[in-house]
């Protein structure tokens, strides 16, 4: 759908359509003015293109990645510790549910103390080796992961780098398009009053047509960038989330290769314990 700007917009931004001095140096002002704002635009959106590569930035992504890795393997710990728990409480559970109030109350303490000199130091041994095993896999792959994510952001920034080198100078010419206009419109001014001198109306229809191109290139480069600005800050996240999945993919891979170790150390603390629930009450 056509939106059309009211007819007098033209008639009052184009030099061209100026029939006096006073009108070319009130058409070339906008002109000026709107060189400037793309042309800062321009600039604007090259400069967000390049934060992501500033030393502060790169340092916060791997930091972000080293939190996210962090907590996985916190979660992991946590389920360790967990699955030990869980057998005691089963235990605990099962000779409950056949005992007593009294005779659980009678027992409970001296169980409680078996328990925590048999059996809970073993299952402790096993999740502390088991969490430091994973760790240490976790810290290879870490290793790995970060200097590709470096490697890529690298490889990213350069791309980047030549793109910057390549627009900066459209931004500048907008900039020196503006200075032009600003000149002729001071020029138009001191020249006095009445209709506009040959000299001063081919120097208009010039100064139009140059900015009818330059603005149009301008713009155009500007639309374009913020799709690449979009790209990179995607391609960006995307090695982010790939090195966080490079990690972890890493950390299932060895919880999987150590859980029959994990168990079978269960399995054989949860049968001392119930073992240690069956003798008979030392008092």
């Amino acid at each position: 759908m056509a939106h059309d700007l009211p007819g007098w917009v033209a008639e009052l931004t184009d030099p061209r359509r100026a029939q006096t001095l006073d009108e070319l140096a009130d058409r070339l002002v906008p002109l000026a003015e709107h060189a400037i704002d793309v042309s800062r635009r321009l600039q604007a959106l090259l400069n967000e293109l390049n934060d992501p590569f500033k030393r502060e930035a790169l340092y916060g992504r791997v930091e972000r990645l080293k939190d996210r890795v962090g907590e996985a393997l916190e979660e992991i710990a946590g389920e360790i510790a967990a699955s030990g728990e869980e057998r005691l409480e089963r235990v605990w559970a099962d000779w409950t549910g056949r005992t007593g109030p009294d005779n659980h109350a009678s027992r409970e303490r001296e169980l409680r103390r078996l328990l925590d000199s048999d059996v809970v130091p073993v299952l402790a041994r096993q999740q502390e080796e088991v969490a430091e095993r994973v760790s240490a896999r976790t810290s290879a792959a870490m290793e790995a992961a970060t200097q590709i994510l470096l490697t890529r952001v690298e490889e990213l920034a350069k791309a980047v780098t030549d793109l910057i080198h390549e627009v900066l100078p459209l931004a500048r010419e907008g900039l020196t398009l503006a200075s032009r206009i600003s000149t002729l419109s001071s020029h138009a001014r001191k020249s006095g009053r009445g209709p506009i001198p040959d000299e001063l109306k081919e120097a208009g229809r010039e100064t139009a047509r140059a900015f009818d191109e330059a603005v149009a290139r301008l713009e155009l480069e500007w639309s374009a960038l913020g799709a690449r600005s979009a790209s990179v800050r995607a391609a960006l996240r995307g090695a982010e989330e790939a090195a966080f999945s490079q990690v972890t993919e890493e950390m299932t891979r060895c919880v999987e290769e150590l859980a029959p170790e994990h168990v079978r150390a269960l399995n054989a603390a949860e049968a001392k314990a119930r073992s240690l629930f069956e003798e008979p009450s030392q008092g």
